[in-house]
């Protein structure tokens, strides 16, 4: 029978191992910083009578915010995970630190949905972040469309039991 020491052991070490296979296959032009920050993606499909060439860009300032992001959540993390080895803090203590650890976890993956549900129904290039309450979504667009702005704030709202608060700006 495994007791609470060994039960909180595995679920760390499985954290531990989760995230460094994650770190492992991590693309690396995301940890990047120089002036090479610009991805871009481009398709041709050719047909019969025409030829149509799409191009996806994702800009400095989306992939800059993500990274920020990226670095914040990881001290954040890191703490976390240091707070719960600490063989001084109590059981309840270290329960509130693992909870703290599946909240940022929730968090990244609901950002991370909706910034795929932005992509999916307004065929923009998006960055959001999540704060409690607080919404921020940044659409990498000069065209600054109030319309849109409401229909992106709409369709984000549809995702929650509860009124949100949702800001939406537009940055090239």
């Amino acid at each position: 029978m495994i007791n609470k020491q060994g039960i909180w052991f595995l679920t760390l070490t499985s954290l531990a191992l989760v995230l460094s296979v994650y770190y492992i296959t991590m693309p690396n032009e995301l940890l990047l910083t120089n002036n090479s920050n610009y991805h871009d993606t481009t398709k041709t499909s050719n047909n019969k009578d025409n030829e149509s060439t799409t191009t996806i860009k994702q800009s400095e300032l989306i992939t800059s915010m993500r990274v920020e992001l990226d670095n914040e959540r990881n001290l954040l993390l890191n703490e976390l995970q240091d707070k719960l080895s600490d063989n001084n803090l109590t059981v309840d203590e270290k329960n509130e630190v693992y909870e703290d650890l599946r909240y940022l976890s929730s968090i990244a993956s609901l950002e991370e949905t909706l910034e795929k549900k932005i992509k999916d129904e307004f065929k923009m290039n998006s960055f959001v972040k999540l704060d409690g309450d607080i919404i921020e979504v940044v659409i990498n667009s000069g065209n600054h469309d109030k319309t849109l702005a409401v229909n992106i704030m709409k369709s984000l709202q549809e995702e929650f039991d509860t009124k949100k608060y949702i800001s939406v700006s537009f940055k090239e």
